[in-house]
């Protein structure tokens, strides 16, 4: 079974911690890289060194410090390197101004965090298995 790279791009620790647990309790094999704000996400994928594989999906906030979701979500799809990367944004928002701009901005997927910590494993179990699953992700590596 392929182990799946995924960035977490999300500031708040709280749902760090059950982002992490919810896919520890999957059936998939996921690496995780956080990045804790909008410019830690656009280092990963672009800047860093050390970072020679990219993503196989990315998990991202709307409202993040320093760049905000959009933006980041703007740059990634810009961009040649990081066009095909599935990004979804997850995310405690519901306004129908943040679905509309970010499926303007070409996002794979928009998801409202479940508050009951239940849904929320239950979305998260759901959201692997359709990209991890159901669907063929691209393998530009």
């Amino acid at each position: 079974m392929k182990n799946y790279q995924i960035l977490l791009v999300e500031d708040n620790e709280g749902d760090i911690i059950l982002t992490l647990e919810a896919f520890e309790e999957c059936n998939f094999k996921t690496e995780i890289q956080v990045a804790r704000n909008g410019k830690e996400a656009i280092h990963f994928l672009f800047e860093s060194q050390t970072n020679n594989q990219l993503p196989d999906l990315i998990l991202l906030d709307i409202n993040l410090p320093l760049l905000n979701g959009h933006e980041v979500l703007k740059k990634i799809k810009e961009s040649e390197k990081t066009k095909h990367i599935p990004v979804i944004m997850l995310t405690t928002s519901s306004s129908i101004n943040d679905i509309n701009s970010t499926f303007a901005n070409y996002a794979n997927s928009f998801i409202s965090k479940p508050s009951d910590i239940n849904d929320f494993f239950q979305t998260i179990n759901s959201l692997s298995t359709y990209w991890f699953e159901t669907c063929k992700l691209p393998n530009f590596k």
